[in-house]
């Protein structure tokens, strides 16, 4: 079996792939004061709540945009599962040709997820992920990686607004209902949920003229649920992509399953 880790800033997301077949996934907290031997008990325990047994993991594929995290991470797959995971970066195959100036900065997840996207559906593609930032890619109909557009996430936006503001409490994030909100939380939920709303469909627009008006869009992230269900202009929400693109990406470098 391939184990997948997408490290992310808020959440690290882990996957496990019999075959082709995504068998289990768990959503874990990415938490940098957590040593090597406290993840390794905690992914113990994650499996044995599956009665899989982790020695039959015969290869790890990590992406990670936090250098912290995937430093604990590499030692804990050595010393719990005795493995040598592949990182996502330079010099590993991915099967898709960047265009942007400098391809060593993309994010590991944003190339994983355009690798993903290529897979599943034709090109030109908008792909866009709802994570700690919210992220807009561009793929071409020839499938190269073009860039894109990064603004603050929806998570950190919130806590930002809570934070910065005496008077405003901590909501949780659901469905507002009207605009025009009788009570200052329902007016919040109202501000962030529309505000982010307005936010994709703008770009989207925007990729859409200088891309193709053909375009297809994807969504992925924590919160896409949230964000999807209020607007017309995804076409497509997967939840798993980037462990799919994982999954792809060990695929083609000769990773067993």
């Amino acid at each position: 079996m391939i184990l997948t880790m997408d490290i992310g800033n808020t959440n690290t997301v882990l996957g496990l792939y019999e075959a082709d077949e995504l068998i289990t996934h768990w959503r874990i907290s990415t938490n940098r004061s957590k040593t090597p031997d406290e993840y390794g008990i905690l992914f113990r325990n994650l499996f044995e709540s599956e009665n899989i047994k982790s020695g039959s993991v015969n290869s790890i594929i990590i992406s990670s945009v936090v250098p912290p995290i995937l430093r604990i991470l590499k030692k804990t797959a050595y010393r719990y599962f005795g493995l040598n995971p592949l990182v996502i970066g330079p010099g590993v195959k991915t099967g898709m040709n960047i265009k942007t100036d400098n391809p060593k900065e993309v994010g590991a997840d944003r190339i994983v997820n355009a690798v993903a996207a290529s897979r599943l559906y034709s090109g030109p593609l908008i792909i866009v992920d709802f994570g700690t930032a919210t992220t807009f890619c561009a793929v071409s109909a020839k499938g190269e990686y073009l860039g894109g557009a990064i603004a603050p996430g929806i998570g950190i936006s919130t806590e930002a607004l809570f934070n910065q503001s005496a008077k405003l409490p901590r909501i949780e994030l659901i469905g507002p209902g009207n605009a025009i909100s009788k009570n200052t939380i329902d007016g919040m939920k109202a501000g962030i949920v529309y505000g982010f709303v307005g936010q994709v469909e703008y770009l989207v627009d925007k990729f859409k003229v200088e891309l193709s008006e053909d375009a297809t869009v994807i969504a992925t992230g924590g919160l896409v649920t949230l964000i999807s269900a209020e607007t017309d202009k995804i076409n497509h929400v997967e939840p798993f992509l980037t462990l799919k693109g994982l999954k792809y990406i060990a695929d083609i470098n000769g990773m067993g399953s």
